[in-house]
Parts: C-alpha cells; sequence; structure tokens
C-alpha cells in the first residue's frame, strides 16, 4: 500500500547528535512532500520545541502535523488548529509532584514558551560522567524561557500535558519503578532518553494521537511509515504499517520495527525515504 505520511521522531532519529537536520534528511524529505506524502513530528518536545523543524521543513506549507508531550497534543502546522489535546487531571498532578519529592530528581512542567522549575539553580545532572546542565539543555532544544515558581502546582491549577523528571540514567533506571508505582492506574510514565523519565495522561502514547488524528485525513496505519530511537516511539512503530527503528535505538524499539536503518547520525531516515521515492 502507499505511503502517505511518514511520523518522525526528533532527538536521536530525525536530528543527529548535534541536534541538526542534516543536507540530505532534509532533501529527502522535502521530496516526499512535494509527493503528497504529509510529514509528521512526533515527539516527547512541546510544541514550541518543534516549531522551528516544522519551519525548517515546511511543514506549514506542506499540511505537516505536529505530535507533542509523547502524543497528548496534536497541532496542525499550517493552521496551528489543536486536533487532539488530553492533559492529565490536576489531583493527579499535585499527586505526583508531591510524591516526587521524595526522589533526587529535577522535575520540571512546560506551558506554551516557559519552562517552569522550583529552584532554577537547580539544574545538573550526571551524563557521561560529567556534570551537565539538563535545564539549560532543554531550554536550548525547545527554545524555551526559565521561570522559577516556589511550587510546580502553582503552574498545574490550569491543565498540563506532562510533567518530566531529569537525573543521572543510573539513578533514574534504580528508582523509576518506585516513582512510577503509586501512579500506574493513573498516568502514563515512560523513558524519553536514559536521563528523561516523563509522566503523560493515562493511556497516551504516539501512536494513540497518530491513530485519532490521521483517520480523519483519510489515512489508515497501513499507509503509515514511522521512524523511531526511544521507549516512547515503540507504540508508535509497531502501529504503523512500516515501523522503522534507527540503529542507535534501544532494543525494545528495534524489536518492533519492520526494518532497521542507519543510526541518527548516518541518515538513516534518508537511506528509507530515498528507497521509498525511487
Amino acid at each position: 500500500m502507499a505511503i502517505k505520511a511518514i511520523a518522525l521522531d526528533i532527538d536521536g532519529t530525525l536530528t543527529n547528535d548535534e541536534k541538526v537536520v542534516t543536507p540530505r534528511t532534509r532533501e529527502a524529505l522535502m521530496r516526499a512532500q512535494e509527493r503528497g506524502i504529509r510529514v509528521i513530528l512526533a515527539s516527547g518536545r512541546p510544541v514550541q520545541g518543534l516549531r522551528k523543524l516544522a519551519h525548517e521543513l515546511e511543514l506549514d506549507r506542506y499540511h505537516g502535523m505536529l505530535v507533542a508531550f509523547n502524543g497528548a497534543h496534536v497541532v496542525d502546522a499550517e493552521t496551528d488548529e489543536v486536533l487532539f489535546d488530553q492533559p492529565m487531571a490536576v489531583d493527579d498532578m499535585r499527586d505526583l509532584i508531591a510524591h516526587l519529592r521524595n526522589f533526587d530528581v529535577i522535575t520540571w512542567v512546560t506551558d506554551g514558551p516557559y519552562l517552569y522549575v522550583e529552584d532554577a539553580f537547580r539544574c545538573d545532572i550526571t551524563f557521561k560522567g560529567a556534570p551537565f546542565n539538563i535545564v539549560k539543555y532543554e531550554r536550548d532544544a525547545c527554545d524555551l524561557m526559565i521561570r522559577e515558581v516556589r511550587d510546580l502546582t502553582e503552574v498545574c491549577e490550569r491543565p498540563q500535558d506532562k510533567i518530566l523528571t531529569a537525573a543521572s540514567g543510573d539513578y533514574l533506571q534504580a528508582h523509576w519503578e518506585e516513582m512510577y508505582a503509586p501512579f500506574r492506574d493513573r498516568l502514563s510514565g515512560m523513558f524519553t532518553a536514559e536521563f528523561y523519565f516523563e509522566f503523560m495522561a493515562p493511556g497516551i502514547n504516539k501512536a494513540r494521537a497518530l491513530a485519532g488524528a490521521l483517520p480523519k485525513l483519510g489515512i489508515d496505519a497501513s499507509e503509515v511509515m514511522a521512524f523511531g530511537d526511544g521507549q516512547n516511539d515503540a507504540a508508535m512503530i509497531e502501529w504503523a504499517g512500516t515501523g522503522v527503528a534507527m540503529a542507535n535505538a534501544v532494543d525494545e524499539t528495534k524489536a518492533v520495527a519492520n526494518r532497521v536503518t542507519a543510526s541518527n547520525n548516518e541518515d538513516g531516515i534518508a537511506l528509507v525515504v530515498e528507497e521509498l521515492l525511487d
């Protein structure tokens, strides 16, 4: 069946380790759009963190879509219309924030162009054996401004799509189950990077967002090609008619993919899309 949409994770998939879309990958995706294939950015990032890449790939011109917060929020890239939004319940957010105070994690909430934290000077984790300013990393990657609040629950008085925790990979591996255990029946929780464990409304993932939005455009799962590398991409890759894992993907995601392409540093997306178009 012909491919009508290409869904792309961002970090570790669309962008290389320098957070750049290579010219070859951009050219392949532009050719796909010129052929009438919709390109969808599907990420754990907030919408604000997708806009620069959407502009670079001209998604507003070619009727693309933005799937943000791991599928909790979907936006039409051309009109900015919200196609889907499922925030967390206020009580769940309050309880979660209180629970997370028992762990050595940095917690934040992104709302519009702002990244909210309780202590703007608590920003370092250990990554690759060295201190790493994770708050600055997120701010820069998603084009956000940092705001400090006395209590994150202040931000949660209005609907929010995601609460993110950051810590060293070893710490999260040792504690994520304890962090998540009281909320398994109330929230979705998943790794989006070795140093990120994130919480969303129950049932949220990228596959569910695409399954809800694409049929309205006459696009079936069998007509979707999806690319990803992380744990949060596995559901999308398994759902799509053609699921492609990057060479740098986690084993869980490779296991459900139809094929594995080259890494994000080796134009893995371009290799498959060029084959599709030729």
